[in-house]
């Protein structure tokens, strides 16, 4: 069994598996190369062949305990037959939504369009030994909501959306979460064994909507997984002191705080739940020493508790790969 299966299934504490978000991306030179040659993200992401190679790269330059398998979480909205436009400046985007495609797109077709990426986790999984964990992802149906309707970093915006077309919204989030079990589902049978879930935008939502937009759904999807005997993760980023609320009410396996929550407060806060993750990526682009002395402070606050050492959020395309280097051999070494 792997590390990240005994944290999240065995509930052992004796092990920290260490994995990070976005770790096959842009700041490595060997993805950087293949980009170049692959200029359409999204038909990137649906080259089953290409998809395993990328997710792979970082097995092989660091002795992590999981893989995660390279996509999007807008592959969603795309298999909604949804027009997504990923742009250098500004980011991804839904160019011109269409309720009426989104809500009467059928399942089989769904799952049609996705079946590149199933294909590619079924050959990732034959490639990785059996000591290293293969995880899958989904976005959150509010986070989703986020880029449908393009109201990214815009709290204002994006509540007055949600009142003017309240009605509207929760059809789509409805439609989401029927759409996410599928993909969850077919993921498992494709051979991932841990899945995350993203709410990357849960800090955009009022205190008084969490429940009907953040809470609820995530519990709908943590029991799905459940239900189908395959650990959660889940990353509500942004909610400071609602993280709280949120693993009362949703109850996942595990909970992956942001680099907002200090982590003294999430392990007193936090309880009967695996906690991952929390250090700020903006670290690993500053000096040595400090990022190494900031990865034993979380090793040392989290040591006898259920821990997963990740980050805060993904790493980004300006670091080093050096650095990643240095910080996984630094938490196997205390780890071990």
């Amino acid at each position: 069994m792997s590390k990240l299966l005994k944290c999240l299934v065995n509930k052992d504490n004796s092990c920290v598996p260490v994995w990070f978000m976005r770790q096959a991306g842009r700041y490595l030179p060997e993805f950087r190369e293949l980009r170049s040659q692959n200029k359409n993200f999204l038909e990137l992401c649906f080259n089953s062949k290409l998809t395993t190679e990328i997710t792979l790269q970082p097995l092989k330059r660091f002795n992590l305990d999981a893989a995660i398998i390279f996509s999007d979480i807008l592959v969603i909205p795309h298999a909604l037959k949804q027009t997504i436009e990923f742009r250098e400046i500004g980011g991804p985007c839904c160019t011109n939504l269409d309720i009426n495609k989104l809500l009467n797109t059928e399942n089989k077709d769904f799952l049609t369009t996705l079946d590149p990426i199933y294909k590619a986790i079924k050959q990732t999984k034959k490639l990785i030994k059996k000591s290293k964990s293969l995880i899958g992802f989904v976005g959150a149906p509010w986070t989703l909501i986020i880029y449908l309707y393009n109201l990214k970093k815009n709290k204002n915006l994006s509540n007055k959306i949600i009142i003017s077309n309240k009605k509207e919204i929760k059809t789509v989030l409805k439609k989401l979460e029927e759409v996410l079990k599928l993909h969850i589902m077919q993921q498992k049978k494709a051979g991932v064994e841990v899945v995350q879930i993203f709410d990357s935008w849960a800090g955009l939502i009022k205190e008084d909507d969490l429940e009907e937009y953040c809470f609820t759904p995530n519990k709908n999807l943590v029991n799905f997984c459940r239900e189908i005997a395959i650990p959660s993760i889940c990353f509500p980023k942004g909610l400071k002191s609602n993280y709280k609320k949120f693993v009362e009410k949703v109850k996942p396996d595990a909970i992956n705080i942001d680099q907002e929550v200090d982590p003294m407060w999430a392990k007193t806060n936090l309880s009967n739940v695996c906690i991952q993750g929390g250090m700020d990526p903006k670290l690993l682009l500053g000096s040595e020493k400090k990022v190494l002395e900031e990865t034993e402070r979380y090793l040392e606050i989290f040591k006898n508790n259920l821990y997963i050492f990740n980050l805060g959020h993904g790493i980004l395309p300006e670091t080093n790969p050096n650095i990643v280097k240095k910080i996984v051999d630094k938490v196997n070494l205390i780890t071990k």
